[in-house]
């Protein structure tokens, strides 16, 4: 959207849009660079103080997977008033503000519109030496390619709209969309991360082609990604969000698909408050998923590697 409008020009501009990275990075010294994101989304479940959670970790999660600490965070809200009360906005805001805290992060404020549909989420700010600065595109040849969290938001949201899935905090899904990133980004700090991106809206092969770059291939492993237990039985009743389908259509012609799996559209689908996808050394990355384990993040897994540039940029086997 971007594209042939002139912006103002800083040297001291890291990252900016042009990548399609996760957040923005300015050097403010040679010690410092402030790292800026902001997202929001519409509701994904109908509990408001459980939506405003997952609102608030999927935004805090842009900075997490620039290798930054989160510092300040700003409400971002846009009311359907004729639909959503105020007590309902409060428990979207008090749900928020729950993530915030957890992440020890400042909330200083917000801005609110009134709106035809319902959106929230937050603009936040962060802090990384500019010298440490995960990129989504820097990724190596032969490094491995690990993941935090399982796969299948959507397909999941989608089934608890049809009201096919009792709706639970429980439920392995919603958990992972509450969950922050926070401590995978934490972990991985431990280890030689050269890239990292959180998936997304454009699904993990949205967002692992923006990891190729156009200069490197990506093998994955289909029995290695995790998907939520109950994915396959809902793919299997068809519950495919339109946003995945458009996904799959928009990303096929640069996937070679081997597999056989009737699973595979779950690596299009399109994710809220998904994992981390880290690019490192081969021989680190077991000790990376054990570390991630411990820390919580339970489904971690290796699920591929970079190879050198060939045909296609992503090959499923």
């Amino acid at each position: 959207m971007m594209e042939g409008i002139q912006t103002y020009q800083d040297e001291n501009v890291i990252v900016d849009y042009q990548k399609s990275d996760d957040a923005g990075v300015y050097r403010l010294s040679d010690e410092i660079a402030l790292i800026e994101s902001v997202d929001f989304i519409t509701p994904i479940v109908d509990d408001p103080y459980i939506y405003g959670q997952i609102a608030a970790s999927n935004a805090l999660s842009d900075i997490f997977a620039m290798g930054g600490v989160a510092k300040t965070a700003m409400n971002v809200l846009m009311w359907d008033q004729a639909h959503i009360s105020k007590e309902m906005i409060k428990e979207i805001l008090r749900g928020g503000a729950e993530r915030v805290s957890e992440a020890k992060v400042s909330l200083l404020g917000g801005h609110s519109v009134g709106d035809l549909e319902q959106k929230y989420g937050l603009s936040v700010s962060g802090v990384a030496s500019p010298n440490k600065i995960w990129k989504n595109c820097t990724a190596k040849e032969g490094d491995a390619l690990v993941l935090t969290k399982a796969l299948g938001t959507g397909i999941l949201a989608t089934a608890l709209k049809n009201n096919q899935l009792s709706f639970s905090k429980e439920l392995e899904g919603i958990e992972s969309m509450i969950a922050l990133n926070q401590n995978a980004s934490l972990c991985a700090k431990e280890f030689e991360i050269h890239a990292c991106t959180d998936v997304t809206g454009f699904g993990l092969i949205g967002h692992l082609l923006e990891m190729t770059s156009g200069d490197k291939s990506v093998e994955l492993v289909m029995e290695n990604i995790p998907l939520f237990e109950c994915v396959p039985s809902l793919i299997n009743q068809g519950f495919i969000p339109n946003g995945s389908k458009q996904n799959q259509s928009y990303l096929l012609p640069s996937v070679e698909l081997s597999t056989t799996s009737p699973y595979s559209i779950a690596l299009f689908d399109a994710q809220t408050s998904g994992g981390l996808l880290l690019a490192l050394p081969k021989a680190e990355a077991p000790k990376l998923v054990e570390s991630l384990k411990g820390v919580g993040y339970t489904r971690s897994a290796i699920i591929g590697e970079f190879v050198s540039r060939r045909e296609k940029e992503i090959y499923i086997f």
